[in-house]
This record gives structure tokens, sequence and C-alpha cells, in this order.
């Protein structure tokens, strides 16, 4: 099993492929696992990395709280301990907030910026949402947290087909590695206070950034104020998609994702 010791935590990582890097960074709850329809595509065309964050997963569970910035930096040290001078960077909802970190702590080592169903900033409303879900998670069962997290991911579409339905809840279920109620709350709180609003102008790295028509999560005017904070990002709507486009819409969230690092890829030095 292929671990790191990276900022006092354990991270696990996979690579996939061969060619140019691709970091890519997780959301809210989700690990490796979760990256699953990507990896033979991504893999096709670069050294695809995914790992658990802190908190997740193989990884280590941290012993109390912590911010965004310090997530991004356990992904940057990963990329240092794999020897990757820069690569292309992908951040999915929570992923997308440390992705913003990492681009703002080290913009030299980020061929192309890709921020998938994420958001700029947090503020009190979230804060509020976490304090308030996080006194839920304490109190309702695992399979009660499962169908929460299915419905907030999931598109009312996806929901007519019961088999599919069935069979995602029963992975979930049987993950052998579940998140805890408090490493969950963990990374919840750190996302309500993430906030990159006044520092993502001075971005340059080409960036794009994709949203879901029909997110409930991070509904999609967060993609388009995000596009807005980072001199010239593309902005791409991914029609009829929920929060989670790279499950549900696999295939066009894929393209969207390849498609925009082949087209404004710089030449490595």
């Amino acid at each position: 099993m292929p671990t790191i010791e990276v900022n006092g935590q354990t991270l696990y990582y996979e690579v996939h492929g061969e060619g140019e890097p691709l970091l890519c960074v997780m959301g809210l709850s989700a690990d490796t696992v979760a990256w699953a329809p990507q990896l033979a595509a991504f893999s096709a065309d670069h050294r695809t990395v995914v790992f658990d964050n802190r908190d997740v997963g193989q990884s280590s569970m941290a012993d109390g709280p912590y911010q965004i910035a310090d997530m991004a930096q356990d992904a940057l040290a990963l990329a240092d301990a794999l020897e990757l001078d820069s690569f292309h960077l992908l951040g999915v909802s929570m992923g997308g907030a440390i992705a913003q970190e990492m681009a703002i702590a080290a913009p030299e080592r980020v061929r192309t910026l890709t921020l998938a169903v994420t958001f700029a900033a947090g503020g009190a409303w979230a804060r509020k949402l976490s304090e308030v879900w996080a006194e839920r998670v304490r109190k309702i069962s695992r399979e009660g947290h499962v169908d929460e997290l299915m419905l907030l991911n999931f598109s009312e579409a996806f929901y007519e087909n019961e088999q599919g339905v069935e069979w995602v809840r029963g992975m979930m279920l049987q993950h052998p590695h579940p998140q805890p109620p408090d490493a969950f709350i963990r990374q919840l709180e750190a996302c309500g206070r993430h906030d990159a609003r006044e520092r993502l102008g001075s971005l340059s790295v080409p960036t794009h950034v994709i949203g879901g028509e029909i997110d409930i999560l991070v509904p999609v005017w967060k993609s388009s104020e995000l596009a807005e904070l980072i001199p010239g990002a593309q902005l791409t709507v991914i029609p009829g998609s929920p929060h989670g486009a790279n499950v549900e819409r696999a295939e066009e969230f894929n393209r969207a994702v390849l498609d925009f690092i082949a087209e404004r890829a710089p030449t490595p030095a």
C-alpha cells in the first residue's frame, strides 16, 4: 500500500499511467475510490496521481481542526515526494478549494488548473451550514448519512434508475474504510472557513472552472463567481449535471477536463 508521511499525516496515494502528470484532489468525504470513473480516461494520456486527503480513506485521521491551506500543503508535499516539479491540477468540490490554495501558494508548479463544482469562499452561511450539518451527523446512522450524501450529489433523473441507486448505495455502505463522523466534521468545518476571494486575482495559470447546471450542494452561481475572480478563466457548465458530475456525468466531465488540458497546456521547460 503506497503511503507517504507529510506534515504529520500519512497519505495513501496511487499513480496510474504515463505522460504529463495530472494531480487530482478529491472532495469532502470521498477518497481515491471516487476517481474510478476517471482513471481509465485520464491515465491513457497522463501520469495520473490520486490520493486520500487527511481524514478520509486509507490516509491518517487528524487529531484536531485544520484549514484548507493545510490540506493544500499535504498535496504539495506529496508532489514533492513523487518528484513532480510541475503538474496539471484538478480539484473537485472541497478538492477544488484545496487546488485553489495550492495554485496560490505555488503557481509556478501548476501547468493548468481545473476547478470543478467548487467555490471561492464559504462565508458565514457555510459556517452555519457546517455547524448544523455536523450536529446532525453526530446523531444519524451511517445509512442515513450515506442517503443524505447521495441525495446531495445525484440528480432526480439518477434516482429513476432504482438498480443504479441501490448499487451505488451498496458500494458506499460496503466501503472498507468508512469515514468516521468526527473526520467528516473536521473536513466540513475546514470548507466553511475557506476564503480565497481576495487572492484569486493573482493567478495567471490557465484555469478551467466546471459547474453543474443542477448542482444543489455547490450551486452553479458559485462556479460563475469563481470564474469571474480568476483572470482569463474559462467556464464550462455541464447541462443537467448535479454535484456528483464526475460520477453521474463521467464521460462529459472527463472530456471537459482532458480537452482543456490538451488545448491550454504549456510546453514544459
